[in-house]
């Protein structure tokens, strides 16, 4: 069977990579002649733990291959991916689609006997059938099915996600695609996972309600922390009471500084836009988006609060600019929220990320100094910021802090920390939801 994945952004990469670890001949798409000359000398175009190995070994057995050359790519492909961005459009909050439109004219030109297109981008219900609509128009000579298979992969974790999933979705038209896609993914019958077939709509839905129910179990932990600081309880142990409840569970109990990334903050204002569209109502995203938002702003004024005489010209330190970690994707991250407001109050701000810098170099420009380790970021620091939690930041020790920083002020925003260790070596540590 020959794949055809459209797209070489994060879900078409990795999606293609995984695919032709599953043996199928895949060969990946993109209008960046840059970019898929990188690809083909494996340079991975981004962060992603185990990726670059993945796409090596799979090029090495040429079962993976990457072009510009769509015409010839689609004309012998069995399933035909659609996996573009699709960003939120300015001035309206709605899906941009023009990226998922666009590919699907150029799919038409090109398709040769019958061909299963397949949208893996993230898109809002009904949009397969304007898909197929806009195919059949100019190919109503051959004969085709549209399907809907969104993603479900974690940045920074995503190669286990798709080989190992908790299900798939599958939205299809009819029989005859159902059985395509059931090849597709037969490698994973072998480990049982759970594959949902449903229609194209329900396809498309199950995407943006999952992501949703994820952003506000977020905000009502965040929320719940913020009642914990007033009352003087702990947000890990309430968390964890919660967590308990099988109907609840622990996973994205965890308090921060609110959600980024290349999904929440689209998905839910994408969600509410659709539901407004045919009269309906998702008043809780609502608030969640509302809330996510004052959220990061609220962390700023939080870490100069802390500061009796002022942020102006202190030195603030930054660990952590990512959106989470093992990623270095700065998309709606609370670091440029956060940094932002900072700076806007006349702080001076040197900021770390393992993974992030080239990335955050193209939001902060000369708002920001990037250090080339965590030492070298805390040294000499007023006050010091964790945005993100990454792993090596969990080593350093409060003594670490109290040598190398000019003030004693740490904020964690992740808590990452035990606060009885920060505080017995004399550091003015605050955390979230734990007094």
């Amino acid at each position: 069977m020959q794949i055809a994945m459209i797209g070489t952004g994060y879900v078409g990469l990795v999606s293609g990579a995984c695919f032709s670890e599953f043996g199928f001949n895949v060969t990946c798409v993109d209008k960046n002649e840059n970019k898929i000359s990188q690809l083909k000398s494996n340079k991975m175009p981004i962060y992603e733990p185990g990726l670059d190995v993945l796409v090596k070994k799979n090029q090495d057995a040429g079962r993976l291959l990457f072009t510009t050359d769509l015409n010839r790519t689609v004309a012998d492909a069995d399933v035909v991916f659609i996996a573009v961005g699709t960003p939120t459009r300015r001035g309206d909050g709605h899906a941009d689609l023009s990226y998922v439109f666009d590919a699907a004219e150029e799919i038409a030109e090109y398709i040769s006997g019958y061909t299963v297109i397949v949208t893996k981008s993230t898109v809002p219900v009904g949009t397969g059938k304007k898909i197929f609509k806009l195919i059949q128009q100019k190919r109503s000579d051959l004969k085709f099915d549209v399907a809907s298979n969104p993603e479900f992969l974690r940045e920074g974790s995503a190669i286990n996600d798709f080989m190992r999933p908790d299900r798939v979705v599958v939205g299809v038209m009819g029989e005859e695609a159902k059985n395509v896609l059931e090849k597709v993914y037969s490698p994973l019958n072998l480990i049982e996972t759970p594959i949902q077939f449903t229609d194209l709509e329900t396809a498309e839905l199950i995407k943006y309600a999952a992501n949703a129910f994820l952003a506000v179990k977020i905000s009502y932990i965040n929320q719940i922390a913020d009642l914990c600081e007033k009352v003087g309880a702990d947000v890990h142990d309430v968390a964890k009471g919660m967590g308990l409840d099988k109907r609840i569970g622990a996973k994205f109990l965890h308090p921060g500084p609110g959600f980024g990334g290349s999904c929440f903050p689209k998905d839910t204002k994408a969600l509410v836009k659709t539901a407004e569209q045919v009269g309906g109502k998702i008043s809780i995203v609502e608030e969640v988006i509302s809330y996510n938002q004052e959220r990061k702003l609220s962390m700023a004024q939080r870490i100069i609060s802390r500061l009796k005489t002022g942020i102006k010209n202190k030195k603030v330190s930054i660990l952590g600019l990512a959106f989470k970690p093992e990623t270095d994707d700065m998309r709606d991250s609370p670091a440029l929220e956060i940094i932002s407001e900072l700076y806007s109050k006349g702080a001076n701000i040197i900021a770390y990320d393992p993974a992030a810098k080239i990335e955050a170099k193209s939001f902060f420009q000369d708002k920001v100094i990037f250090a080339e380790d965590s030492e070298n970021c805390i040294r000499g620091a007023d006050v010091c910021v964790i945005i993100t939690e990454w792993n090596e930041f969990r080593a350093i020790s409060a003594s670490k802090f109290s040598d190398l920083m000019n003030g004693n002020v740490v904020v964690d925003l992740r808590n990452i920390y035990s606060p009885d260790e920060m505080r017995g070596a004399g550091l003015n540590y605050s955390s979230i939801g734990r007094v």
